[in-house]
């Protein structure tokens, strides 16, 4: 049974996935430390697809960041008992939200890629954000996002605001500094 830990890193990872020209960002800044190369290809591809004008899904800014409410969402997940979800804490006073994949909803994650492959695009994104996210916690992750000028500038309550063109502009910069 995979686990997650903690609302606040479900909502960091929501954010990534939703949010392509960040992501694409957070790829740039990890070539820059690793030199890995085929985290340029990645967001490369990212801007080459146009995922950032097809994909994007703004998120609210609220007081701790990028917040989406979660219930809807999970709830038919939960429904088919393809996840659980435990709350360590008393109502009122919860400290941590766990998300688990049951069994069956591993079993259903590989029917689903089997018989529409066009959905895999999810499963290679989750693979990719959770590459970026490494094992910090959700608020180590809202920390970096919070290190975007356009994502702490937005004001509460209102849609953070995308970074397409600077991204864009910083990725060329790195191409053409390695002579591409």
């Amino acid at each position: 049974m995979c686990v997650l830990h903690s609302q606040s890193r479900l909502q960091a990872l929501d954010f990534w996935m939703r949010n392509p020209d960040y992501l694409a960002n957070e790829l740039l800044t990890e070539f820059e430390t690793s030199g890995e190369r085929d985290l340029l290809t990645i967001a490369q591809r990212i801007f080459d697809d146009r995922e950032p004008d097809l994909r994007r899904l703004p998120m609210v800014r609220y007081l701790f960041g990028a917040f989406e409410p979660l219930d809807n969402a999970l709830a038919i997940l939960r429904a088919a008992d393809l996840i659980r979800i435990k709350r360590d804490g008393v109502p009122g006073k919860i400290r941590e939200h766990l998300y688990l994949l049951t069994s069956a909803g591993e079993d259903a994650l590989g029917r689903i890629a089997a018989a529409a492959p066009e959905l895999g695009w999810y499963r290679d994104r989750a693979c990719i954000v959770a590459r970026v996210a490494g094992e910090q916690g959700g608020k180590a992750l809202k920390d970096r996002q919070y290190l975007q000028a356009e994502y702490a500038g937005t004001e509460l309550s209102h849609l953070i605001q995308p970074v397409t063109d600077r991204v864009l502009a910083r990725l060329a910069a790195i191409l053409e500094g390695l002579g591409e």
